[in-house]
């Protein structure tokens, strides 16, 4: 065990956070921290980090366990170039390198002057030694670990006497990201860690995680994310915790099916005492009856009562509808441009594009090739220097920028809406706040002082009163918690208007995508269908584009080849490589699909148990025991092989 976390609780006042906080981290093991917004995650992270106190519990580490903390806003403050400061997480490495490059120059020195050999012994042994430590410790890949992590981040093509004091506030999050994985801690907690990055960064920073020498407590609201990296999921909800095995998608299978068999349990037992209340009241003053209605009695107040299952908490809860169809052709780009005066070359150019009613088109590409700036020229809030942008009839705009810029920080969240709609009564527009989950005096509140995702929840409220038949989205998803995405999902699969969306979150572009437009250097490239079709598609053309290069580069010969040349090519090793990464991909689905059978069976057979009707019938509970026995047995085979595949 690398930490234990015990009954931990914390107030705020007299408001409770977090109560009786209880689990437990394996050394390698990935877990992710799941719960709404201000369900505590954050003050939990704090609180294991050693960054926050908490009212009572303990927190139990093994000996010498370094933990790595990195907060939603840990962007990087440093006057040192980037190079110099991923560089200084070796600091100790450096130092005995330099102490490896004197001693080198010592014992050439003595070598060459050829006197006190004893002395030239002990250098030489102590260079052997302390070379010895810098491998163990990792020195000769220290370099080659600070490129590939910088290259992973984003930062590959950066200078190296870049400043980190002149990077934007994502790019600083990014580097304390990269230094915090260089740092290696046995246990690294991370506070939503794939804000800022864009999909080819998460892609790359899910197959580091995989690989992790150390244990991972990770907050995130990405569900591919988890799907991809965690083994296991704590869920925070009404202020205790709970652990689930297996990726996000599994502890929503889990829940579902824990909240339905304890549903059925509750009702049950509901049956059960409304007959024995029955009963009794029918027959307690009945003179031959009344025994047998006083046994009920009694076994009715020695019921072990069931509380009711509590189901979700509340969400949000909305739509978007339109006052008017748009024609069928809604936009046409073409050949678009822009360019900044400070930059030298444009940010992008020859962009074209065409919207028709009703579709649902997703703008992806990586940070900083211009696909805000992009939204921001379609909306007229960018002048653009090259190419058209033609929209069609009857077109009315709703835009959501993700910096929420249109927002006034000194209203209210009441005022907000109000502004932006005079005519509506304060009753209408109490309603529509209730039901982004702000009731009461929450309305009162100053938009300056909300949370991120606070903020989002106005923003969304607002674009829903404007009934646009167009909806142009910049990240809608980034700060909203992962219920609240689910709603937003819904309401948008429900439009009816046509949809142009950017996101990095792969699950929402999987849900809502129909075509996808990728922003490149050169234009822009077109995929019919969701991410990961997208994906499939672009592996298809990688392996036609290599099949197409051995073929040219392969040179018939008439002389029998050697073992080396008849060996397979490394395109055939590609092949078999992706082949048998699809069949561990089936192989896991099919051990999950077994885990949910075999789990759901044992609910049934240990309710049977529960059945009065079994009780006196030794024999069937012998049965149905060894049933349960034989399934638990097969369910933990089930849960090794799945956990093998995810190693």
């Amino acid at each position: 065990m690398l930490l234990q976390v015990s009954e931990i609780s914390k107030n705020y006042g007299a408001q409770p956070i977090l109560s009786g906080i209880t689990f437990q981290i394996l050394p390698r093991e990935r877990i992710g921290l799941v719960g709404v917004n201000g369900a505590g995650k954050s003050t939990l992270l704090k609180i294991i980090a050693g960054e926050m106190s908490y009212d009572s519990g303990t927190i139990y580490k093994a000996k010498e366990t370094t933990i790595g903390y990195l907060a939603q806003t840990s962007g990087l403050q440093s006057e040192r170039t980037i190079e110099a400061e991923m560089r200084a997480v070796f600091a100790h490495l450096i130092d005995m390198e330099q102490e490896l490059r004197a001693l080198e120059q010592r014992i050439a020195d003595q070598a060459q002057s050829g006197q006190d050999a004893t002395a030239y012994e002990d250098m030489l042994d102590k260079y052997a030694k302390l070379s010895d430590r810098f491998r163990e410790q990792g020195g000769f890949e220290m370099e080659t670990r600070i490129r590939s992590v910088l290259h992973g981040m984003g930062f590959g093509h950066f200078p190296k006497e870049t400043l980190v004091s002149t990077l934007s506030g994502g790019q600083k999050t990014r580097l304390a990201l990269a230094r915090i994985l260089l740092q290696a801690p046995d246990l690294l907690m991370l506070d939503e860690p794939t804000n800022y990055l864009d999909i080819p960064t998460l892609t790359w920073l899910e197959d580091y995680l995989r690989g992790y020498s150390g244990a991972v407590l990770v907050v995130s609201h990405d569900r591919y994310f988890l799907d991809a990296v965690v083994q296991a999921i704590v869920e925070i909800e009404r202020h205790t915790a709970k652990r689930y095995t297996g990726n996000y998608s599994r502890y929503i299978d889990l829940k579902a099916a824990e909240y339905e068999s304890q549903m059925k349990q509750y009702e049950k037992q509901q049956d059960e005492i409304a007959k024995l209340e029955d009963f009794i009241q029918k027959n307690i003053v009945r003179a031959s009856t009344t025994k047998r209605a006083q046994s009920r009695r009694k076994a009715l107040d020695r019921m072990d009562r069931l509380d009711k299952p509590m189901g979700d908490l509340k969400k949000a809860h909305f739509s978007f509808e339109i006052e008017r169809q748009t024609g069928n052709d809604v936009l046409d780009v073409g050949s678009l441009s822009i360019q900044f005066p400070e930059k030298k070359g444009p940010l992008f150019s020859n962009v074209s594009f065409q919207l028709k009613r009703g579709e649902h088109v997703a703008l992806i590409g990586p940070n900083g090739i211009g696909k805000s700036t992009l939204l921001k020229a379609l909306v007229g809030q960018q002048p653009h220097q090259d190419g058209t942008i033609k929209w069609g009839t009857n077109i009315k705009l709703g835009y959501y920028d993700q910096e929420h810029t249109a927002l006034n920080p000194s209203n209210t969240v009441l005022e907000e809406l109000w502004s932006a709609y005079p005519g509506l009564e304060e009753v209408r527009i109490r309603t529509v706040l209730g039901n982004f989950l702000f009731s009461g005096e929450d309305v009162l509140k100053r938009v300056g002082s909300l949370s991120g995702g606070e903020k989002a929840r106005v923003s969304l409220s607002k674009l829903m009163l404007a009934k646009a038949n167009v909806l142009i989205l910049d990240e809608p998803t980034n700060h909203l918690d992962l219920f609240s995405k689910e709603v937003l999902e819904g309401a948008l699969l429900d439009y009816d208007g046509t949809l142009l969306f950017i996101s990095h979150d792969r699950y929402f572009l999987n849900k809502m995508a129909e075509r996808i437009v990728e922003l490149t250097p050169q234009g822009t490239e077109h995929f019919l269908g969701n991410y990961d079709e997208m994906i499939e598609k672009k592996r298809e053309m990688d392996e036609l584009l290599q099949e197409s290069l051995s073929q040219t580069a392969a040179t018939p010969k008439k002389t029998v080849a050697s073992p080396e040349s008849a060996a397979p090519s490394s395109y055939e090793a590609d092949k078999q490589a992706k082949r048998e990464e699809r069949s561990r991909q089936r192989k896991q689905e099919q051990l999950e699909a077994d885990i949910a059978r075999l789990e759901s069976e044992i609910t049934t057979l240990e309710e049977q148990l529960a059945d009065p009707d079994v009780f006196n019938d030794y024999v069937r509970i012998q049965t149905i025991q060894t049933d349960i026995d034989t399934r638990k047995t097969q369910l933990q085979a089930a849960y090794d092989q799945w956990e093998e595949l995810l190693a």
